[in-house]
């Protein structure tokens, strides 16, 4: 186990009723709050309403930055944070998934920069150490931004999506109330599960020898997603389903599960790319390119897929190899995944092979990608094309 430090300052609400809290906390940071949230799902289902009467409690003066997409883009990200400037905002309320959180965690430190807050992506020295406090209602399990130090964010003019990863944009606060999933589309829901399934992978499958607890701990939300998973899409208002998914996706990405580890992450950067031309939803492309990925790199720690095939998909040995057992549990996880809705081949969203050399060469032209296995521009084209 390698040497670490672990910090995560969020303080966290979790449970059903805790979205009335949200006038109560905001008001302790400031009275001038700036509302972010997506394309208006949120006052079809109410939660709008909810979050409004909430901080008119409060007697809270409300701005609104609204049309968050998925993939957030940079343009957005501008916009709140010229609000924030001009009109003097106290703290920032981000009700949504994680393209809304990620979209407010960089206004809230943009709002203390001069500059364009694109600088923070490019050059992560130019993030300034204050940021405008920041509160969350998390509305989609996925990404774990309601507990994390990680932001990504998309620029339509260099089709670039790039993350930031920096202590200064934990939120302050966050709510997760599972009752505020309840309508979230199957296929959202799908795309949520890939994406924290991928998080458990990206930190479960590192090179580093003896992290027993951090397996067991990694192996625990893996086995635990799947046994819910089909809960949660026979019965979308299964609160105790929904709840344990939204906790299992806050888990598996508060880099609790790193602290000694070393986690790969290429699969990742491969995705990044894939969203950015293609603005594919990040879970699916993930869902497509994760089981490729451990093909291409099993030979480097058979015995980690081996455990993994016995812990968490219950394969017996019965005199296989340790690469016998990782195969089979590859195989596993990807029809699990198609099982579930998410796809699993580039050519179910429509991608074709016109663009596979360009994003092997942007995924690595900062260096090569992973701790697994060092993948270069060759590799990550090898691999987007078994994703065909």
């Amino acid at each position: 186990m390698k040497n670490f430090e672990c910090y995560n300052p969020t303080r966290v609400f979790f449970g059903r009723g805790e979205t009335d809290r949200v006038g109560q906390l905001c008001v302790q940071f400031g009275r001038r709050v700036l509302l972010v949230y997506g394309s208006g799902s949120i006052k079809k289902n109410g939660l709008y309403d909810r979050v409004m009467h909430a901080l008119r409690s409060q007697n809270l003066e409300v701005l609104e930055l609204t049309g968050v997409q998925p993939n957030p883009r940079i343009d957005k990200v501008r916009e709140g944070v010229r609000i924030c400037k001009e009109q003097g905002v106290e703290v920032i309320l981000a009700v949504g998934g994680g393209s809304v959180l990620d979209s407010a965690k960089i206004i809230a430190i943009g709002a203390h920069y001069h500059g364009d807050p694109w600088d923070f992506f490019v050059d992560e020295s130019t993030i300034p150490g204050k940021k405008t406090p920041l509160v969350t209602v998390l509305t989609l399990a996925a990404t774990g931004s309601e507990m994390n130090h990680n932001a990504v964010v998309s620029n339509d003019e260099t089709q670039e999506k790039l993350a930031v990863v920096n202590p200064a944009i934990f939120p302050d606060v966050s709510i997760l109330d599972p009752e505020n999933t309840y309508t979230v589309p199957r296929d959202q829901t799908v795309n949520g599960i890939a994406d924290i399934m991928a998080h458990v992978f990206e930190q479960y499958f590192q090179p580093v020898p003896e992290t027993p607890l951090q397996d067991r701990f990694a192996e625990g939300i893996m086995t635990t997603v799947i046994e819910y998973t089909p809960r949660v899409l026979a019965h979308p208002e299964d609160y105790d389903a929904r709840a344990t998914i939204m906790w299992c996706g806050t888990l598996a990405l508060n880099h609790l599960l790193e602290c000694g580890g070393e986690g790969d992450w290429a699969t990742h950067r491969i995705e990044h790319e894939l969203s950015a031309f293609y603005d594919i939803p990040h879970g699916a492309g993930l869902a497509i390119v994760f089981p490729q990925w451990m093909r291409y790199v099993v030979d480097a720690i058979p015995h980690k897929f081996a455990q993994f095939a016995e812990r968490v998909w219950q394969i017996e040995r019965n005199g296989k190899t340790d690469r016998e057992m990782a195969l089979q549990a590859i195989e596993r996880t990807k029809n699990w995944f198609s099982e579930i809705g998410a796809p699993v081949s580039l050519r179910e969203v429509g991608i074709g092979t016109e663009r596979l050399e360009v994003m092997a060469e942007r995924a690595t032209q900062k260096g090569p990608l992973g701790s697994v296995k060092k993948l270069f521009k060759e590799d990550v084209l090898e691999i987007l094309k078994m994703c065909l």
